[in-house]
């Protein structure tokens, strides 16, 4: 594990050893093969026994959700295990103002998700923000499964068990057809059978909606960094290291969970909006507690604090049943003993922050001098 994080920050520290220009080209290299992924269909990463674009979107969309996730969690330092609730009141925003009890279009319904999960996470947070630890963690998680409940029993609203459909999907244009490419071992070949259409949204094609997903994210991406950059990025920080410190130096650490909670819960609130325009049909079902597990898994495996571990963690716990589908039930297994391995080897995660690794090197170069001087 620690190989896998030293290789990494290896790659991390040339990156940043490049020129400009190198760097950018780069970048921009990346960041068109991720969006090309599902045309090309790459060997090792394609899933055969599953919509490979389909599997694109959901590690999307769970990345986004981890990166909402990331910030109440890895910034701030609180425990939510009741992210889901977010995430099923912007879907079911979108499902109710979309097609049970109005018709608007999805470019309103999203915004009005995000800003209604925005406020849903202020209610939730003034009341209960000033308890910590376990304390929290339990609200949150019963705040989740009261969300669940208030769907299946609240009737008209959200037309209960029977859940909402005919949702409404992004507007999108007929452009041009893109044909995918096949491979037959290591030789590729142009498929003009399997085509997608640019930008139109159907039930049947999920790559525009995977294209839709990742250009959220990158927005959400470059918002998290500037937030994490700046005076409220360093309250956060000093909030979750040691709050009483953090308050004695006059950080209003209340203010700012506040803003953690609350911007955690629109971005959950957008994930949740996105997943219902895809699926176009939503029940409460969908929204299970176990859910909650998953996301809060996606943070700790990738290394809290870190948006680029979070985001690999997403897609790596979204990925890889769907790769492994031939092993049946066996993959589960397979599946939780790697967690249980991960944290036993590397509770920090994946890619910790740079901060961890700088302080776990700083514990062992104690611990080796503590050692020289007791032996001398």
């Amino acid at each position: 594990m620690n190989a896998v994080s030293s290789f990494f920050h290896g790659i991390g520290d040339r990156f940043r050893g490049l020129p400009r220009w190198a760097r950018i080209v780069l970048m921009v290299a990346a960041v068109v093969f991720v969006y090309f992924l599902p045309i090309l269909n790459p060997p090792l990463i394609t899933t055969t026994d599953s919509d490979f674009g389909a599997v694109l979107f959901t590690c999307a969309m769970y990345a986004l959700v981890a990166i909402g996730l990331n910030i109440v969690i890895g910034y701030a330092g609180l425990l939510d295990l009741g992210y889901i609730g977010f995430f099923a009141i912007g879907a079911y925003t979108v499902g109710v103002l979309g097609s049970q009890h109005a018709k608007l279009p999805l470019l309103l319904c999203i915004p009005a998700a995000m800003v209604v999960t925005l406020i849903s996470g202020v209610i939730l947070g003034a009341p209960t923000l000033r308890v910590r630890g376990d304390y929290l963690a339990i609200v949150t998680l019963g705040f989740g499964e009261i969300v669940r409940l208030i769907l299946i029993n609240a009737g008209g609203l959200t037309n209960g068990n029977r859940g909402i459909s005919n949702i409404p999907t992004p507007p999108g244009v007929d452009l041009f057809e893109i044909p995918k490419i096949r491979w037959e071992g290591l030789t590729a070949f142009v498929d003009l059978d399997n085509t997608t259409t640019f930008l139109k949204f159907g039930v049947t094609d999920s790559v525009p909606y995977y294209w839709l997903a990742l250009t959220l994210v990158g927005v959400v991406l470059f918002l998290d960094w500037r937030m994490q950059n700046s005076r409220v990025g360093r309250a956060w920080e000093a909030t979750r290291e040691d709050e009483d410190a953090a308050e004695l130096m006059g950080v209003p650490t209340f203010r700012f969970k506040l803003l953690a909670f609350a911007t955690g819960a629109a971005i959950g609130g957008l994930s949740g909006a996105l997943f219902a325009t895809k699926q176009q049909f939503i029940n409460p079902d969908n929204f299970t507690i176990l859910y909650s597990v998953l996301f809060v898994a996606m943070v700790v495996v990738g290394g809290q604090g870190n948006r680029w571990g979070v985001i690999l963690a997403a897609a790596l716990l979204t990925w890889a049943p769907e790769k492994f589908r031939f092993l049946s039930d066996a993959r589960f297994l397979l599946f939780g003993l790697a967690l249980m391995a991960l944290a036993i080897f590397r509770p920090q995660g994946l890619l910790p922050p740079r901060r961890s690794v700088r302080a776990s090197k700083a514990d062992a170069e104690t611990e080796v001098l503590e050692e020289g001087v007791a032996r001398a």
